[in-house]
């Protein structure tokens, strides 16, 4: 289930016992799709009941087994329902340890009745743990992952439009998903801008995100491998970090990394390399800082990250990120 699909089911009236919010076994999770879901299912839920009584939120690397099965057999007070949010069971524990271990009990538990809505947030999971499984009908197990390609992300730019209220024409959302990519937070914000420029009430054509939407995707990373070619860890850093805060997705930020560097061993070696002629210079620049050896480290380094991304290391991808730049431009 996606979240479109989500929100369709919700204003049909169907709530069901238990969500598992988790992101792409590839790409990892979208922050922003994980949120809107969570607020469309608690606003379902609690349907203005004081959440006092009826919300509880659990924090997986410190709640117990007994704390989480009081949370979900408590009934709501003054309301239908009653909302119990268990973010990350998996942070710092092995599949062995107790709350991993009861969770699949406890879902069996939450199935089988109508007055409590269990959310489970996981970044990454295992499908094949026990717990995952327990996620089957009436649960449901809904992908927060980042949409792949551009059609997803223009289908993405359409639904966001409405949700606006606004109405977009297909090749004004096509241009956005190009321009902006899988970046959903400035996605939503260049929406509003092109929205803004249209007028109340007016259609948002592809000439009004011409002139509201620069490419805003290319820029930030560019004055992120500015700084890393350059020395600048702390400046790196800091763009790293707004770029995340505005929405980019780990894995092709990774890609995109994988590619420059690609680009500056190739040009290291005495090489040439397709693209425009403006930034052939600055390439090679950034290219003489590195020996041949240093660049063929970084491109490890890159392979490492991504390994980790997918799902082999304990660290989040954030720290995983932060850690590749530092390295880079070390």
């Amino acid at each position: 289930m996606n979240l479109a699909q989500l929100q369709k089911e919700l204003s049909g009236g169907r709530l069901r016992p238990a969500y598992l919010l988790t992101g792409d076994p590839r790409l990892g999770e979208e922050a922003l799709l994980r949120d809107d879901a969570l607020a469309a299912i608690r606003e379902t839920v609690l349907a203005g009941a004081p959440e006092d009584f009826n919300l509880d939120r659990l924090a997986g690397d410190t709640t117990s087994v007994a704390a989480l099965r009081d949370a979900v057999r408590s009934l709501p007070v003054m309301a239908a329902h009653r909302l119990v949010v268990l973010r990350e069971p998996g942070a710092g524990r092995g599949a062995d340890k107790p709350l991993i271990a009861a969770l699949a009990d406890v879902l069996e538990e939450v199935r089988a009745q109508d007055q409590v809505v269990l959310v489970v947030t996981a970044a990454k999971v295992d499908r094949r743990e026990r717990w995952v499984k327990a996620f089957k009908e009436p649960a449901v197990i809904l992908n927060c992952g980042p949409p792949k390609g551009s059609k997803a992300i223009a289908e993405f730019a359409r639904g966001e439009a409405i949700r606006q209220g606004l109405e977009i024409e297909a090749a004004a959302a096509d241009l956005l998903a190009e321009r902006v990519g899988p970046q959903l937070l400035l996605l939503r914000q260049e929406i509003a801008k092109a929205g803004l420029l249209a007028g109340p009430g007016a259609r948002v054509l592809r000439s009004h995100v011409e002139a509201s939407t620069g490419h805003v995707a290319e820029e930030p990373f560019w004055n992120l491998m500015d700084a890393i070619g350059e020395g600048h860890t702390g400046k790196a850093m800091g763009q790293l970090a707004r770029m995340l805060r505005a929405g980019a997705v780990p894995q092709p930020l990774l890609g995109a990394l994988a590619s420059h560097f690609r680009k500056l061993a190739r040009l290291r070696s005495g090489g040439e390399i397709p693209g425009p002629a403006f930034a052939v210079p600055k390439l090679r620049q950034q290219a003489s800082r590195y020996t041949p050896a240093r660049l063929l480290m970084c491109l490890r380094a890159i392979h490492e990250a991504d390994t980790a991304l997918k799902g082999a290391g304990s660290l989040p991808s954030k720290m995983v990120l932060e850690r590749l730049v530092i390295g880079l431009s070390d």
